[in-house]
């Protein structure tokens, strides 16, 4: 009873706790006192924090409670931002068209590619991924129609509401920032459902999983489409961002970046995804202003967070806790 109660402790995950609302608050009043300092800069760097941190969490959900180590999920991010720039090309200005749209190109990518990648196991499942990520890459590139290589300009910004003008940063930043909280919510309730815990018993030991009865494929396979589409949603955002979508976005490193966001946040924790990307873009736009060696110190801090907390920052809360949150 003792280690079912511990088994069952382990793969719960907290939710927002009591200071995450006090937070949220702070956070919310960012772009007036940016303003009030005259750093309105600022604005579109935690604009890009809250972007990258929906597309590492969708990274988290198959690589840190699916043991899933996909290389290639910068695709998604990359198809995403060429949905929204292709349909604006062509008129479609839309939000509530243009970001279900990328959500859907990138869910059927991953469902594609997690039909024949999720048949293998270990480096060949890694190396699946990586392939179809840069065919899409190379593909893209040999578009000329749209930019090919130096990529698709965008018109403008995504039209959400009439009173919602995206054109102004805080208003794309507190869209944002409710995104963000509504994407944690829904982690934190699909985690901690069945289908969840089907999913982490899978990473723990896929052997005995299949022995109850458990359809794994199905399970890893719904997980893979569900972070391809939460993926893609974040390339719309990041292509409303930028104003521009370019073959780069689904390069490899873009994805080794997104893994580097997830490990140094804490892999398997609900808040790993929000904190590592937090964390490493914060550094990289603070380091770059002194020195042009920043990623060798990025280095540093991602190989002390593995030596020292195997469990990522985020660990460092959950110490004391017995549990992951």
């Amino acid at each position: 009873m003792q280690v079912l109660q511990e088994q069952n402790s382990r793969l719960h995950h907290r939710g927002l706790k009591s200071w995450a609302w006090p937070l949220l608050l702070v956070l919310a009043a960012l772009p007036p006192l940016l303003a009030a300092l005259e750093m309105e800069f600022y604005v579109g760097v935690a604009s890009r924090v809250l972007i990258f941190a929906i597309a590492a969490s969708s990274l988290n959900l198959i690589l840190g409670f699916g043991g899933m180590v996909s290389f290639g999920h910068a695709a998604y991010v990359g198809l995403g931002a060429y949905t929204v720039g292709i349909l604006m090309d062509a008129g479609v200005q839309s939000a509530w068209i243009a970001w279900p749209a990328a959500m859907l190109v990138s869910g059927l990518a991953a469902a594609l590619i997690g039909w024949v990648s999720l048949r293998t196991r270990g480096v060949y499942f890694i190396m699946i991924t990586l392939a179809f990520a840069q065919m899409f890459y190379y593909l893209l590139v040999s578009l000329k129609t749209y930019g090919g290589e130096d990529g698709l300009p965008l018109s403008g910004r995504n039209q959400v509401a009439p009173w919602l003008s995206l054109h102004n940063d805080a208003h794309f930043y507190w869209l944002l920032l409710a995104l963000v909280g509504v994407l944690m919510v829904g982690l934190t309730r699909l985690i901690n459902s069945p289908f969840g815990q089907l999913l982490q018993g899978i990473k723990e030991n896929e052997t005995r999983m299949h022995a109850l009865g458990c359809r794994v494929f199905v399970v890893q396979w719904q997980a893979f489409v569900l972070a391809g589409a939460l993926a893609g949603l974040a390339g719309a955002l990041l292509a409303n961002l930028n104003g521009l979508v370019t073959p780069h976005t689904l390069h490899w490193s873009q994805s080794g970046q997104l893994m580097i966001m997830v490990i140094l946040g804490g892999a398997g924790t609900l808040w790993g995804g929000v904190l590592g990307a937090a964390v490493l873009l914060l550094l990289e736009e603070f380091l770059a202003g002194y020195t042009l060696h920043w990623q060798m110190a990025l280095g540093l801090l991602l190989l002390a967070v593995v030596l020292l907390v195997p469990q990522g920052l985020a660990g460092l809360f959950a110490r004391g806790r017995g549990r992951h949150g």
